[in-house]
């Protein structure tokens, strides 16, 4: 059966015509647009649309109505329909009386955006808000209409998980189908024609023939080639390890400004930082940004002056250059030469260490943010632990599919290692609840995570239905590729500039503020020993990592010869 066609909901009264006018005009084609009057139209026109399973996609609400105020009559339809995105629309006129209104609404998250409506053609402004929201709308809750990645699976498996969630993390619109569907027929036909495997799962990716149960470095291979497209003479002059913010901005620098770049990730494209359903604090963005939509813009930018991306090539180990040698990268059948490095590798989620749940990865159990698997979660209890910034967006996020969400923390409060804005928003979730000194002791379930067990405090021990686990414990940087000869902090952090201790100095001054004890490789973002630990510093890092990479090229550079004339 074809799904419904999502709806736009306008709730509007004063403003009526325009506001009416100006979204069908630009989106009556691929959303039915709904209009009701006031609350109780809303609610009534919400309220049959659930019971059609029309999904929604977005809900527009003029600021004064007959029978409610705009922010009420969201609140109240954002109770029936969590996954749409809110949008409150102010008359010109009464923006200055209201910003402070709507400024609250917005730090507490009852809003996901405020605009002003329109008085005239062409407010091009007002619609990339719009977009945005339908567009943030379809990647989390609606599912791509156009698939470019098919895969064909009758089955819920960690196997499939990881790859949906490798595929939603770069960006790539993939669906799932049951192989007695039409779409996976024509995939098993196109495998059987190429004479290749047919066990499921059956990835058909991009042009290539379909693909039998693929590892996540199959399927990197697949979506970016190999190193060895390099060529064997190739050098690059600056190789980026991790591509996370601090990686990202490296290539975007590193490549713009001419040199060689070449960035490798043993995961995809975007690192923790990727896996954000919404950054709402990073500089530039005032509506938010999720972070794959970051590092895919990031990813596009950087290539775009020429740099090369290898996903799912994780480093195994680095042989540094002697003498002004190339550095040697070992890859798994490959070797890469660069003559710098950055170590941008980021950080990993600490394992919880309870054998029943670790079997479970995959199957109800994500460790870190894991946002394809926030739509499995839709009417059950889930729990996320951790209480880093990660962890709170993963919980505003699940919020929107979950019945409950319940925030695990072993300190009291999420005080000491949440940034406010969303400590406040998540206090004005009424679906979220924080649960200090708690930790996972035990869980199970059938096929999936079914049940957990929860210690408190005093050590009294609960157990609870759980449809989803979300793991996002502290982190410990990914320095195991490193050589020995980069110093590293007690740890694990990557040493750099003054923190480096002084029998390590290559002379009498401590090494430039992003150099290791290692010529030539340099360290930025999270694996840095004393980083700050957020995008933005990360970002900076990874920009200002660049112009000690040109000084140390052309300091190294070997100095021509001048043959005297006769």
């Amino acid at each position: 059966m074809k799904p419904a066609t999502p709806a736009i909901l306008l709730v509007t009264s004063d403003h009526r015509d325009e506001v009416v006018d100006e979204v069908n005009s630009r989106y009556a084609r691929d959303y039915d647009v709904v209009v009701a009057g006031g609350l109780g139209e809303a609610v009534a026109a919400a309220s049959s649309m659930q019971s059609r399973d029309v999904p929604v996609a977005l809900i527009a609400v003029e600021r004064s109505l007959p029978d409610a105020q705009g922010l009420v009559t969201i609140d109240c339809l954002h109770a029936l329909i969590p996954t749409a995105k809110r949008l409150l629309l102010t008359a010109w006129e009464d923006w200055a009386t209201a910003k402070e209104e709507i400024q609250q609404a917005q730090t507490t998250g009852r809003l996901d955006v405020s605009l002003v409506i329109p008085r005239g053609a062409r407010d091009e402004e007002f619609h990339t808000a719009i977009t945005e929201s339908l567009s943030d709308w379809g990647w989390t809750t609606g599912g791509p209409v156009v698939d470019v990645v098919r895969i064909v699976s009758d089955q819920e498996t960690s196997e499939l998980n990881a790859m949906r969630d490798f595929l939603d993390r770069m960006g790539v619109p993939t669906r799932v189908y049951p192989s007695a569907s039409p779409a996976a027929k024509e995939v098993l036909a196109r495998a059987v024609s190429a004479g290749r495997p047919t066990d499921l799962p059956l990835v058909a990716a991009f042009d290539h023939d379909p693909i039998s149960r693929p590892s996540i470095g199959k399927l990197g291979r697949v979506m970016f080639g190999d190193p060895d497209a390099l060529g064997e003479d190739y050098v690059a002059d600056l190789a980026v390890v991790g591509a996370g913010p601090a990686g990202l901005a490296a290539a975007v620098y590193g490549a713009s400004e001419g040199l060689a770049t070449v960035v490798l990730d043993s995961e995809a494209i975007g690192g923790q930082a990727g896996t954000s359903s919404m950054i709402r604090n990073y500089l530039g963005f005032p509506r938010g940004i999720s972070g794959m939509r970051l590092a895919q813009r990031a990813r596009f930018q950087a290539s775009r002056f020429g740099a090369r991306f290898f996903a799912a090539r994780p480093v195994t180990s680095v042989v540094p250059g002697v003498d002004g040698a190339p550095h040697l990268i070992q890859l798994e059948g490959f070797t890469i030469r660069a003559r710098t490095i950055v170590i941008a590798s980021g950080v990993s989620y600490r394992r919880l260490g309870v054998p029943a749940i670790e079997d479970l990865v995959g199957l109800g159990v994500n460790y870190g943010a894991a946002m394809s698997a926030a739509r499995d979660c839709a009417g059950t209890d889930v729990f996320v632990v951790g209480g880093g910034n990660s962890a709170g967006q993963a919980a505003i996020h699940l919020s929107r599919f979950a019945r409950s969400v319940s925030i695990l923390i072993r300190r009291d409060s999420l005080t000491e290692t949440m940034s406010d804005y969303l400590i406040r928003e998540i206090e004005g979730n009424s679906r979220i609840v924080v649960r200090p000194q708690t930790e996972v002791v035990d869980g199970g379930g059938g096929t999936r995570l079914e049940w957990l067990k929860l210690k408190g405090v005093g050590g009294e021990i609960t157990k609870v239905h759980a449809g989803g686990l979300f793991l996002l414990l502290g982190a410990k940087p990914c320095v195991d590729w490193i050589p020995d000869t980069v110093a590293l902090d007690e740890r694990g952090f990557v040493r750099t500039g003054r923190d480096v201790p002084q029998d390590q100095w290559g002379g009498d001054v401590p090494p430039e503020a992003l150099a290791t004890t290692v010529p030539g490789v340099f360290a930025a973002g999270d694996v840095r020993s004393g980083s700050m630990k957020r995008v933005a510093s990360a970002s900076g890092e990874g920009a200002a990592v660049v112009p000690l990479v040109h000084t140390y090229l052309d300091e190294s550079a070997p100095v021509p010869v001048v043959v005297p004339s006769a």
